[in-house]
């Protein structure tokens, strides 16, 4: 049996997909979903790690090889030093179909856990991911990087030559969300929704979704208005019932002022405003959210109620209605502005269909419906008008 010959690949010769920025590191590249500046306004060190996952980032590039191999430096979140860490997944992807998946451990952690907060980052090996058996045709490919860490791309080596994808005409798609969009519980990248969905209708996706963190912050408003897209989502309501981080006196300008400065860089883009999907602890009662202490695993439930929402608290359906009022209102000056209800995305009888397996986040089944929804109802009759 010979072996197979892999020759080095120049990072500059692939694309980078999904990301923000790209640093350049000593070693190679970091892609990132936020730039440095906003780097250095989040708040909490839960932020720092997810913020740095590359949920969305994929290399693109076009070849004929049969085996490719990517050397990583990868970090990925855990709430002790000692716990053996899953494997994270690694896929290629030709158009729209999934061509091979290649699992390694993270050699980095970030221990971090909410009752214990510090955020230590313990550095390890790098990691070797391998894809075998690739048929051979000339073929554009994307390599996504797993949801579930934060990725350095060291080095890239194929049996056969490596160049820039050709251009493809792709809409352009930027999204906000939280840990529902960064893929929680899902269980591959190419599960989490905006994937399915970006998939589906063959968009170009950058996801700035972050866990725990979909907060209105002005720093991911001022990112979002400085990147390129033609299409632009904003999933808006969950983590402020999370985290019990606003009342509704400071909701609504805080929802107008982040699409404000949206419109700045985008004034004519159209922009969808997607209000939270089912989740029954939080519909009618106030956050936050908290795990249920009679139970021995994850479990979330209402910690608020409904008289505190009659009292300007925030509940899920609250939020959905302030949301269609501020849409309906801005739209009379702003027609491409559009609102979608999350509950058409996941509402009662999906659950019914597709209980969440914490009461919270969506389970693999339930991102891939959420995906396919959002792309019937949103990204497939756009790239359709717009092509």
């Amino acid at each position: 049996m010979i072996a197979e010959r892999l020759s080095d690949v120049r990072l500059d010769e692939i694309e980078i997909r999904g990301a923000i920025t790209v640093d350049h590191t000593p070693y190679g590249l970091f892609p990132r979903r936020l730039p440095e500046w906003a780097r250095a306004q989040i708040p909490d060190a839960f932020m720092v790690q997810t913020s740095a996952e590359s949920a969305g980032i994929r290399l693109a590039f076009r070849t004929t090889a049969t085996v490719i191999e990517l050397d990583v430096r990868a970090r990925r979140m855990t709430p002790d030093a000692e716990s053996p860490l899953p494997p994270s997944t690694y896929e290629l992807t030709s158009g729209r179909e999934v061509v091979g998946r290649s699992h390694a451990a993270a050699g980095s952690r970030y221990v971090f856990s909410f009752d214990r907060p510090e955020g230590m980052v313990i550095d390890g090996p790098a990691s070797t991911v391998r894809f075998t058996g690739l048929d051979g045709d000339a073929l554009d490919l994307e390599l996504w990087l797993p949801y579930t860490d934060a990725v350095e791309v060291l080095a890239l080596r194929a049996d056969a030559p490596v160049e820039r994808p050709r251009d493809a005409q792709r809409t352009r798609w930027l999204h906000h969300g939280s840990s529902i969009s960064h893929g929680y519980r899902a269980d591959f990248t190419t599960g989490t929704w905006p994937v399915v969905a970006a998939l589906a209708a063959g968009a170009d996706l950058t996801n700035v979704a972050f866990s725990g963190n979909a907060m209105l912050d002005p720093f991911t408003a001022r990112t979002m208005r400085d990147a390129a897209a033609d299409l632009i989502s904003l999933k808006v309501g969950i983590n402020l019932v999370n985290g019990d981080v606003m009342r509704r006196r400071a909701f609504l300008p805080a929802v107008h002022g982040f699409i404000d400065t949206i419109r700045d860089g985008h004034p004519d883009t159209p922009i969808v405003v997607v209000s939270p999907i089912w989740c029954e602890p939080a519909e009618r009662a106030a956050g936050p959210t908290i795990q249920d202490p009679t139970k021995a695993f994850e479990w979330s439930v209402a910690g608020g109620t409904r008289d505190e929402v009659a009292q300007g608290k925030l509940s899920l359906a609250s939020i959905r209605e302030d949301l269609r009022e501020i849409v309906a209102t801005r739209a009379v000056a702003d027609p491409e502005l559009r609102y979608v209800d999350g509950l058409d995305l996941y509402g009662p009888d999906a659950a019914a269909r597709m209980p969440l397996p914490d009461n919270l986040h969506p389970g693999p089944d339930a991102q891939r419906h959420i995906g396919e929804r959002f792309a019937e109802l949103v990204l497939t009759p756009f790239t359709n008008h717009t092509t």
